[in-house]
């Protein structure tokens, strides 16, 4: 078995103690992703930017895994505030079209006050599905 770590260079990864996503025998497991915008270390106010970004973030790290969102079959999100997930739907819809992973919502506190959304995601790398 061969894993290969990914990091985004988020300081929260080393102080923490985790990686942006494992690949692993094929699968891609991205770990639990918020809205901050890691060039700028802000985190924007409204939920949907905050998924924008989660989301952004996520693409980038599939990315350098060898994958894509059109390669997630499995998604979660969790949100402390259940009202604010149906602002988040236009976003998650474009982002999954293609996909259309199975999917849960959570409504759970997060690391920090100032966090709407996270999200995980696992997917599956294109050339697995070849072996």
């Amino acid at each position: 078995m061969v894993r290969r770590l990914i990091s985004t260079g988020s300081p929260f990864e080393a102080r923490i103690g985790y990686s942006r996503a494992v690949v692993c025998d094929g699968w891609v497991f991205v770990a639990g992703t918020t809205g901050y915008d890691y060039a700028t270390m802000t985190m924007p106010e409204p939920v949907e930017a905050q998924c924008a970004n989660a989301l952004a973030t996520i693409a980038a790290a599939l990315a350098e895994a060898g994958a894509s969102l059109d390669d997630v079959v499995r998604v979660r999100y969790i949100l402390p505030d259940p009202a604010d997930w149906p602002a988040c739907w236009p976003v998650v819809s474009a982002a999954f079209a293609t996909a259309r992973p199975a999917a849960t919502m959570l409504s759970a506190r997060l690391q920090e006050p100032e966090m709407k959304i996270e999200i995980e995601v696992t997917a599956r790398l294109p050339s697995a599905g070849q072996v």
